[in-house]
């Protein structure tokens, strides 16, 4: 197509946009957009499960963002990885198949969000979900999004969990039943062992449609609005600019931080941000860029002995090759990891109606994503605090579309949130301590055992604290004026203008949010159709 009108103008191609453009094309009365900024997906690494190791800080598929230098972190800054190419996120992440709790969700309904509850939600879960169980009450089959079992297991790991259910947390079989709580091996979104991105499970099936354009390489500078209606947009492209209108809607999906950047690029936000960077206020919206919640993982690791990680495989040249014929044949092994095999949800202290912690453990050990594993046998349990009570922003630099925007996250800034940080290096430590993981002599060394005080192990939090790569919240969704958006995720106060990504939640899921935003792309697509019929 070469017309620059379309009905419907969708901005990027995550998680959210893939969903949408496969959903809204399903109209056969309407002609639908999809802008990308970055390219294709096809890095190899993106495909091969481990590969996230190569895409994060990789500038072809990742924004490499970084936030701003972060108090509660004692000063130091952390790299935030978004996916800059189709698929979004789900090229690049860790694959784990997640919906949160069903409280999440009802706490949203009693905020003001209808129709946004527990029981509201479920069916746009199940209607892309293809689980290989097979479909009952809770799950679907047949959908786009492939929900599959891991193909790896480790002694280490089933000695973590055999302590953790010493320590008082059951095993369970599913962490998607509505209430987490208890210790299992991750469900991932994989296809025998290769990465099942949303670009392969909903646009690519789409584009045979002749009602769908997708264009790549394609950055949003702005919103056009006349007459408090968002009518277009204009985007650069190959260094030209390029401009398209929108006879229905627009929609932003361009995620936490690509969506409120866009907007006040627009002129669109607080007044005094956009008058501090000479851009003209087209609409005051106080809450753009605000309310930005984000899971900070405390990454604890532990020395062993007399048992395999994968710390010594990776690191020998013997090891290396067995990985990697393992994967070539059978695609299976450590190079079909997900960076997380086993989950735990348990409470920090008893007073919480459901869990509050996540553990993602890890049998292995390394000081950061993308750095060499440690060159002794070792696993990591990292825990997060699933409900954080700080709250950040995202706010453009300048007025400069090809500037990154500062990201604030705040991290540990609410008492609330340093005493479930020290309590949870607590309660890591005690389950390291479990006759299970006995006669592997687990040794903390990180954060290290000298931290024992309140202010010792808040201290430490800082020091060894980094994001688990679920920023939300920053376009929230409410019934109450200072929302950005209502319900339907309209924009308050401009017509023609939708939001459709993670931005949107109120408050924070109590897990890895790549499917809940899948599912908010499902139900958003659902309302919109239904607007268009009339």
């Amino acid at each position: 197509m070469t017309s620059q009108q379309f009905d419907y103008i969708i901005v990027g191609a995550g998680s959210a946009g893939c969903t949408l453009a496969n959903r809204l094309s399903e109209m056969d009365d309407a002609n639908v957009l999809l802008l990308e900024a970055g390219g294709k997906d096809t890095n190899p690494w993106i495909h091969i499960p481990v590969g996230y190791l190569y895409c994060i800080g990789n500038p072809n598929v990742d924004w490499c963002f970084k936030t701003e230098n972060e108090a509660g972190l004692n000063g130091r800054s952390l790299g935030y990885p978004r996916g800059k190419v189709l698929g979004g996120c789900s090229s690049i992440n860790g694959m784990i198949y997640m919906r949160g709790q069903a409280n999440d969700y009802d706490q949203w309904r009693q905020s003001g969000c209808d129709g946004w509850g527990w029981d509201d939600v479920l069916p746009h879960f199940k209607k892309s979900e293809d689980y290989y169980q097979g479909a009952d009450d809770l799950h679907g089959s047949g959908g786009e999004w492939r929900v599959e079992q891991a193909r790896i297991r480790w002694e280490i790991l089933d000695a973590f969990q055999d302590a953790a259910e010493q320590a008082g947390i059951p095993k369970i079989a599913d962490f998607n039943r509505g209430n987490n709580e208890g210790s299992s091996y991750f469900a991932v979104n994989q296809k025998r062992g290769i990465r099942w991105n949303t670009s392969k499970a909903f646009l690519k099936p789409a584009l045979s449609r002749k009602n769908l354009e997708l264009r790549t390489h394609a950055q949003v500078r702005r919103l056009i609005i006349e007459n408090g209606r968002v009518t277009g947009v204009e985007y650069d492209r190959d260094g030209q600019t390029e401009t398209i209108h929108a006879n229905r809607e627009v929609i932003l999906s361009a995620g936490s931080v690509g969506s409120p950047h866009i907007l006040e690029l627009s002129g669109i936000g607080r007044g005094d941000i956009l008058q501090k960077h000479g851009i003209d206020v087209t609409h005051e919206s106080p809450q753009v860029g605000e309310n930005l919640q984000d899971h900070l993982q405390l990454r604890c690791a532990f020395k062993v002995t007399g048992i395999r990680t994968l710390n010594e495989k990776a690191t020998s040249l013997l090891g290396k090759a067995g990985i990697a014929l393992e994967y070539l044949f059978n695609q299976s092994g450590p190079m079909s990891m997900a960076p997380s095999q086993l989950g735990i949800f348990t409470k920090s202290d008893a007073s919480y109606e459901t869990p509050n912690l996540q553990y993602h453990v890890q049998p292995l050990s390394l000081e950061k994503f993308g750095d060499p594993v440690h060159p002794f046998p070792a696993f990591t349990a990292s825990v997060c605090n699933l409900r954080p009570q700080s709250r950040g922003s995202i706010h453009l630099k300048s007025a400069d579309f090809h500037d990154q925007p500062a990201i604030a996250p705040n991290y540990l800034s609410a008492d609330a949130d340093k005493k479930v940080a020290a309590d949870s290096i607590r309660q890591t430590r005690m389950i390291a301590g479990q006759p299970a993981l006995a006669p592997y002599q687990p040794t903390e060394f990180k954060p290290g055992p000298s931290y024992e005080s309140e202010d010792d192990l808040v201290r430490a939090a800082g020091d060894i604290g980094t994001t688990i790569f679920h920023p939300v919240g920053t376009c929230r969704m409410g019934s109450d004026p200072a929302s950005v958006v209502d319900p339907q995720l309209r924009f308050r106060g401009l017509d023609g203008l939708r939001i459709v990504d993670a931005s949107i939640m109120p408050t924070i899921t109590s897990g890895n949010t790549n499917s809940p935003t899948i599912m908010i792309a499902e139900k958003a697509a659902a309302m919109i159709t239904a607007a268009a019929r009339g």
